[in-house]
C-alpha cells in the first residue's frame, strides 16, 4: 500500500497537470487576437494570465526547497502589463517552461519533506501548504483563461469538460467501465 505521502504527491501532479491540460485546451482555442483582448481595463487578458502564471510558478518552484518562493529577480507589476518581447509564442514557452520546473520539483519530494518549512515573501509554510495554496491560485487563473476563451469562441467553443446535457450518459458511461 502507497504511503500518504506518495499518494499526495502522486494525486497532486495528476490535479496539476489536469489543470495544465484544462488550460493549454482553452488556450489552443484562442486566435492571436482574443489571447490578448481584455474585456475592460481592469480583467487581464489569457496572455496576462499566462504571463503571471508563469512568472508565479518559475519563481515559487525554482529552487523550491532552497530558497524563498518569491525571487529577488520576479518583478511581479511586469507580469500584468504586455511587453514587445511578450508574443504568444514567447509566453507560451515561459509557460511550458515554469509548469516543467514546478512538475520537477514535486516529483522530487520525498516523504519527508511535506512537513518541511518553505518560505513565500518571508512566511513560513509546510511544503503541503504550499502546495495547497498553488493548486488554489492555479484553479484561480486557469478558471480565468477557460472564460476568456470560452467568451471569445462563443459558438465554436469545444467543451474541455462534460457537455451541458450529457452528464446522465457521462455518468452512466463511467458506472459502466467500473463493472466491467
Amino acid at each position: 500500500m502507497p504511503d500518504l505521502a506518495q499518494t499526495y504527491t502522486a494525486d497532486m501532479r495528476l490535479r496539476l497537470e489536469k489543470l495544465r491540460a484544462t488550460a493549454e485546451g482553452a488556450i489552443a482555442q484562442s486566435s492571436d487576437e482574443s489571447f490578448t483582448a481584455a474585456p475592460d481595463a481592469e480583467t487581464n487578458s489569457i496572455a496576462l494570465t499566462v504571463k503571471h502564471v508563469a512568472g508565479n510558478l518559475r519563481s515559487r518552484f525554482t529552487n523550491f526547497m532552497m530558497s524563498d518562493g518569491d525571487k529577488p529577480d520576479r518583478h511581479r507589476d511586469d507580469e500584468f502589463i504586455l511587453m514587445p518581447r511578450d508574443t504568444r509564442e514567447a509566453l507560451m514557452a515561459r509557460w511550458a517552461e515554469s509548469w516543467d520546473t514546478m512538475l520537477a520539483a514535486i516529483a522530487a519530494l520525498h516523504a519527508g519533506d511535506l512537513t518541511s518549512i518553505v518560505t513565500i515573501r518571508g512566511e513560513p509554510h509546510t511544503v503541503v501548504a504550499a502546495l495547497n495554496r498553488n493548486l488554489a491560485h492555479l484553479a484561480y487563473h486557469v478558471g480565468q483563461i477557460v472564460q476568456l476563451a470560452k467568451h471569445y469562441a462563443g459558438p465554436d467553443w469545444r467543451t474541455l469538460s462534460v457537455a451541458r446535457g450529457a452528464s446522465e450518459t457521462y455518468t452512466a458511461t463511467l458506472h459502466s467501465r467500473s463493472h466491467e
